[in-house]
C-alpha cells in the first residue's frame, strides 16, 4: 500500500541500521495544504514515489514534487526561500543535502522547466492516499522521463513497467514522439 513506503539507505536517521518505513500520508498532505495556501502552484508527484501508484513498490529517498517555478515580478532568479520559510514555519527543517524534510520525508521541489515535464505537470492526475488526494505524474509520462533521463535506476524503472505492464504502448508513443524521444526509442528497441 503506498500510504507506506521506505526511506531508502540515502534518507536514513544517523545510527539506523535498516530502512525506516515513514507514512507519506501526512507529507502530501502538507505539500497540498502549500497549494490551497499560495505557496507552490499546480504540482505533482514524479520519480519513485508516483511510479510506486502504477509499480510494485520500491525504496526511495525522497520525494520528488514537480511545480511551475517561476521568478517575482522584477526578478530574473527564482528562489525556494518562501517554500522554506513556511516549511520551517510548520516544524520542518533542511536536511544535509539543503531539502525541507516533511513529516519524516525529504522533498525536492523540481522545477518543471522543460517540455516534457511541463506536459507531464499538465496532464498529472489525481489519487488517493487513504483519503487524501495527491496528483502523480501519468505512468506514460513517468516512463517516457525515466527513458529520456537514461540513468541506471530509468533502465530498470523502465524495465519494470514493461515487466508489469503497465504502460499504454500507444499513448507513450505519442508522447515519445511529441518529445523527439521515439526514434531513439524504436532504435533502442530494435523496431
Amino acid at each position: 500500500m503506498l500510504n507506506q513506503l521506505r526511506i531508502g539507505a540515502a534518507s536514513r536517521k544517523k545510527n539506523s541500521a535498516t530502512p525506516e518505513t515513514v507514512n507519506i500520508k501526512e507529507t502530501i498532505a502538507i505539500i497540498n495544504q502549500m497549494h490551497a495556501d499560495g505557496i507552490i502552484g499546480k504540482y505533482a508527484i514524479g520519480g519513485a514515489v508516483a511510479a510506486n501508484f502504477y509499480l510494485e513498490p520500491v525504496d526511495t529517498k525522497d520525494v520528488d514534487v514537480f511545480v511551475v517555478l517561476n521568478p517575482p515580478p522584477g526578478r530574473s532568479l527564482v528562489s525556494l526561500d518562501p517554500i522554506h520559510r513556511y516549511l520551517e514555519a510548520r516544524g520542518c527543517w533542511l536536511n544535509t543535502e539543503g531539502h525541507p524534510v516533511i513529516s519524516g520525508w525529504p522533498v525536492q521541489f523540481l522545477p518543471a522547466d522543460k517540455p516534457l515535464l511541463k506536459e507531464a505537470l499538465e496532464q498529472s492526475v489525481e489519487r488517493d492516499i487513504d483519503g487524501v488526494p495527491v496528483r502523480v505524474f501519468t505512468a506514460e509520462h513517468l516512463a517516457a522521463i525515466a527513458f529520456d533521463l537514461g540513468r541506471p535506476k530509468d533502465k530498470r524503472r523502465l524495465d519494470q513497467f514493461r515487466e508489469e505492464k503497465a504502460l499504454d504502448p500507444s499513448r507513450l508513443s505519442e508522447i515519445l514522439e511529441r518529445h523527439g524521444l521515439l526514434d531513439r526509442w524504436l532504435a533502442l528497441r530494435g523496431n
